[in-house]
């Protein structure tokens, strides 16, 4: 008992120190209109572009997806939410880092891995947000949902974990650039690993390069096993999942290093 007594302080440093970090972010997230409608606008913009103005994509051959277009698309625009609500509060922690504010908070904390932590917590607060927007949307336009109460909790414990793998990804880069020019590089990455998925239809009508690219697309598989919930038919389960956790292992080691080369920049 005594061996973990070391350990305790310093857990409960790091969710002191994530609490008041996610509190504030939060609080400028649900305050600001410049952060809260590009987080909601965006992901209704695509969902309504790609359900709405492509439903014709649901009639072509070889497109037999149960639960009609709607929620074969609700699916990418959720999994894209998750993903780009990390990378904005990436750009939430690079404005800290450039006003001066992150340096406070490297001053202040004794264990810095709580400033990772709170943005994190922030990030998945913004998603919980978009997705009950999202979701409310979708079942008012019409959304079928085949599965059962525990596949659709699965198919939004994956978009956590691409919530939380996004969120790390963004803050690497943020606390090794520590200026929002850094953007850039925190979005086009997720932007083009998301849309060199299949976006539009299933894998098997994809042909050419585009269907080589998904094939080995790790977003792929979290698309077909969210679909899959979503429809009441799971497909690919562990390996969607083993993939989110092992890029959220992944980015966690990259978001380690970003906050070693804020600590030795001072």
């Amino acid at each position: 008992m005594s061996a973990n007594r070391p350990a305790e302080p310093q857990v409960s440093s790091r969710i002191t120190v994530g609490r008041a970090v996610a509190w504030r972010s939060i609080h400028n997230f649900l305050t600001n209109p410049a952060f809260i409608v590009p987080s909601l606008l965006f992901p209704l913009f695509f969902f309504v572009s790609f359900a709405g103005g492509l439903a014709a994509i649901g009639e072509v051959p070889g497109f037999d997806f149960p639960s009609g277009y709607t929620a074969f698309q609700f699916v990418f625009v959720l999994l894209q939410s998750a993903a780009f609500g990390g990378v904005f509060t990436g750009f939430a922690m690079a404005r800290d880092f450039e006003t001066g504010f992150g340096r406070r908070y490297m001053l202040a904390a004794g264990h810095r891995s709580g400033i990772v932590l709170g943005y994190s917590l922030a990030a998945l607060f913004r998603a919980v947000v978009t997705w009950t927007v999202l979701t409310a949307v979708a079942l008012v336009a019409g959304m079928n949902v085949g599965g059962s109460a525990g596949e659709i909790v699965a198919l939004y414990a994956l978009a956590v974990l691409v919530n939380v793998a996004a969120t790390l990804w963004a803050a690497g880069v943020a606390l090794r650039v520590r200026s929002i020019q850094g953007g850039p590089l925190m979005q086009f990455p997720t932007f083009l690993i998301l849309f060199l998925a299949p976006v539009y239809v299933p894998l098997d009508l994809l042909s050419g390069w585009i269907h080589t690219i998904a094939s080995i697309n790790p977003i792929t598989a979290l698309l077909e096993a969210g679909r899959g919930f979503i429809s009441g038919d799971p497909v690919v389960v562990g390996l969607a999942f083993a993939i989110g956790i092992a890029l959220s292992l992944l980015f966690a080691t990259w978001a380690r290093g970003g906050l070693r080369s804020a600590e030795a920049a001072g």
